[in-house]
């Protein structure tokens, strides 16, 4: 059945591959953007309904409600998360949506050291009093993270994890478990879902399995939380991000991001993608980034 779908980060990470997905199921997807461009521009031509605002915004945020059946939440590593929650939480109400499908992170928690994760978690109980449907989902480090962070120029993958584990998620098998949720809320009303790739690795595994697809050296050199600090400061990240990422890569040593289960395949319908299927298929990725 053709549902009425609000997708909020459109152009992000997993917000343009569900959007894919709805619109290629046949769903009328309004994609709320922050700003007009190539990929935006590419949604359109699919056929989806671009809005253009801000999700700091009440206003634009109800307007982009209107007339929805359920939509799905995500919000960067940034400041202003609670508000943008609150606005999604009150545009929803007001509309008489169904139901919200929200992007949480795994080491979202009251006693978090990460500014960012510790708010998700204040985030998800505050949707949670909303009276629309709630499914938060709690995500792992995307594959996506080994491209972000891989030195094309050395083959290195500079990182404070130590000898932490956990399975590396494709934002597609993200977007399958949304797209699904979406479709069909009733059942994962309440949940909170963990959401892991097929196979826990080390980063030195890890770099085994990209050296194979990438038929090239690739190593993982563990470091210390002051030179990732220097890392992350030199590509000019902001200070809301560095805190999170500095206090998450304890975490990740304390293995808050571990473990792997079958949600993927049990909501979505498909095995995820491992780590070397993941770098094959993203080559022209890889080969182009220098970190």
């Amino acid at each position: 059945m053709e549902r009425n779908l609000l997708v909020i980060g459109a152009t992000g990470k997993t917000g343009s591959r569900a959007a894919d997905l709805l619109l290629q199921r046949g769903h009328h997807v309004r994609a709320l953007v922050h700003r007009a461009d190539e990929r935006s521009e590419r949604l359109a031509a699919l056929g989806a309904d671009i809005v253009q605002g801000d999700v700091l915004d009440l206003d634009s945020v109800a307007r982009a409600a209107k007339g929805i059946d359920a939509l799905y939440f995500t919000y960067p590593i940034r400041t202003g998360l609670m508000d943008a929650t609150a606005n999604v939480a009150q545009a929803a109400e007001e509309n008489e949506v169904q139901a919200i499908v929200n992007m949480s992170q795994i080491s979202a928690r009251r006693e978090a050291a990460s500014n960012a994760a510790r708010q998700h978690w204040v985030a998800e109980r505050l949707l949670d009093r909303s009276p629309v449907a709630v499914t938060h989902l709690r995500p792992t480090f995307f594959t996506q993270w080994l491209i972000d962070n891989w030195a094309g120029a050395t083959g290195e993958l500079r990182l404070p994890f130590a000898d932490g584990r956990h399975a590396p998620i494709a934002e597609s098998d993200q977007a399958k478990v949304i797209a699904t949720i979406l479709e069909d809320p009733s059942p994962h009303a309440g949940k909170i879902y963990p959401l892991h790739g097929p196979e826990e690795l080390d980063h030195f595994e890890i770099a085994e399995r990209m050296s194979r697809a990438l038929g090239r050296d690739v190593t993982y050199v563990p470091v210390e939380l002051d030179e990732f600090s220097d890392i992350l400061h030199g590509r000019g990240a902001p200070e809301h991000l560095v805190q999170h990422l500095l206090a998450v890569a304890i975490d990740y040593r304390n293995g808050i991001f571990a473990g792997t289960n079958d949600l993927v395949k049990r909501i979505g319908g498909t095995d995820p993608v491992d780590v070397e299927t993941f770098v094959a298929l993203n080559r022209a990725s890889f080969d182009s980034h220098t970190a």
